[in-house]
């Protein structure tokens, strides 16, 4: 089953602004290790899930895995090869919105080796760039 809301209140949204950097969410807070972004856009649902089977694979189950985002945005498409009008399409996937600074993902209960290579194969599953952090 996909990330995504278990009720909204409203079924489809604007598009909204991606500008700014990140205001909360921007530190370690859980793990010893972590995955900040340094770009910013939309991470669909299907990509966060794929970055998580990526690092709990890689860390054979070990340790733990904090996902710090959350697609909570409804991104709607109109069907192919429908003319223009006609209202807004039906939402097709959902969407975490990520400014500069997010913390994405964090680990903690792994040697630095192994979290920052599963965190790698994570940020190449990404649609923005990413920096591996960890506390000092």
């Amino acid at each position: 089953m996909p990330l995504m809301p278990k009720r909204v209140k409203h079924r489809k949204q604007q598009r909204g602004s991606r500008k700014g950097i990140a205001q909360s969410g921007n530190r370690l807070s859980f793990g010893e290790y972590g995955l900040k972004s340094m770009g910013r856009g939309w991470v669909r649902a299907d990509q966060i899930e794929a970055c998580r089977v990526a690092v709990t694979r890689h860390m054979k189950r070990k340790g733990k895995v904090w996902i710090r985002i959350f697609p909570d945005k409804p991104v709607s498409q109109k069907p192919l090869e429908t003319r223009q009008g006609k209202g807004k399409g039906d939402p097709e996937f959902w969407v975490a919105t990520v400014r500069p600074g997010t913390m994405l993902f964090e680990v903690a209960g792994v040697s630095l080796q192994v979290a920052r290579e599963s965190l790698r194969l994570a940020a190449s599953k990404l649609p923005v760039s990413t920096r591996f952090v960890h506390r000092t």
